[in-house]
């Protein structure tokens, strides 16, 4: 599943390159995929214009003229691919990024009146992309429960903590891993932030200090940002914008760098289970 820096990537590159396109037809070929009915796609997609690309969480949002929105959702295999005067690729690194489309994978293609095309191609067909009147769209139960944007500037280290408060009795890894508590961080920027912060990931929630919720805040911070800068992480599923693999984890400091010296005292990185996922720590500065 990708993770908030990877999908962020990809919203970056349609926002550069989808508003105030209109929409001249619609093609789909696979009914999970693209769940809508004939009429409303006609009604409300066909003729309205991009307005723009948003995100929540790990979810896109194309917002269109007609005060609906194509909610889309990547899951495993999922891929957005722009042909038109530039190329743009993005998601699941196989051929179709690069390749002639439509092809086997493809499952929506939205022609855009110039004449440029968006492919949604999906291998494993996980993903979908839902037409949803725009004021309804925060009322799907998925973003009424998941928690805020870590990248927000609303989002504070006092809301941090609050937020952190709902799992007291949990491990600080299974958490930060809690949509519920914050939006879109997973195991490898769960790892990078808590070795940022010092802290080992099975400490609990309720013996935090003030200070060590503060560090981790900044820590978590610090990855995002870096991550995205350098087009998400190469975690097996992603590139960035321009089709190329994202660099972020050959800065990586811990994940999957099990056996090899911490880039801050020299002590060998370990690979430990925690909350359930493979956890990479330096034993010597987060000790437990």
């Amino acid at each position: 599943m990708p993770e908030l820096p990877e999908v962020e990537t990809v919203r970056l590159g349609l926002q550069r390159l989808l508003p105030g396109k209109a929409v001249k037809a619609v093609e789909s070929n696979w009914d999970k995929s693209f769940p809508n009915a004939a009429g409303d796609v006609a009604q409300f997609v066909v003729g309205a214009e991009v307005v723009l690309v948003g995100r929540r969480a790990k979810v896109l949002l194309i917002e269109l003229s007609s005060k609906y929105s194509l909610v889309v959702h990547l899951k495993m295999t999922g891929q957005l691919v722009y042909r038109g005067q530039e190329q743009f690729g993005a998601g699941h690194p196989n051929n179709s990024l690069i390749g002639e489309l439509p092809d086997r994978s493809t499952r929506v293609i939205l022609t855009f009146t110039d004449g440029s095309k968006l492919f949604f191609n999906d291998q494993r067909k996980f993903g979908w992309m839902r037409l949803i009147p725009t004021a309804e769209v925060m009322n799907i139960d998925f973003f009424k429960k998941v928690g805020p944007e870590p990248l927000s500037i609303d989002f504070t280290p006092e809301i941090f903590r609050e937020r952190l408060q709902r799992r007291k009795n949990s491990t600080i890894k299974a958490a930060i891993l809690d949509q519920t508590v914050l939006a879109g961080i997973g195991n490898i920027y769960a790892d990078e932030g808590l070795w940022g912060a010092k802290i080992h990931p099975s400490m609990r929630v309720r013996d935090l200090t003030k200070k060590q919720t503060t560090a981790l805040y900044d820590a978590l911070m610090a990855v995002l940002k870096l991550s995205i800068e350098k087009g998400g992480s190469t975690d097996k599923n992603y590139v960035d914008a321009e089709g190329k693999k994202g660099s972020y984890l050959s800065f990586a400091n811990v994940f999957r760098r099990e056996g090899q010296p911490c880039r801050r005292c020299g002590a060998i990185i370990e690979k430990i289970r925690v909350a359930g996922r493979g956890t990479h720590i330096c034993p010597n500065e987060q000790k437990l």
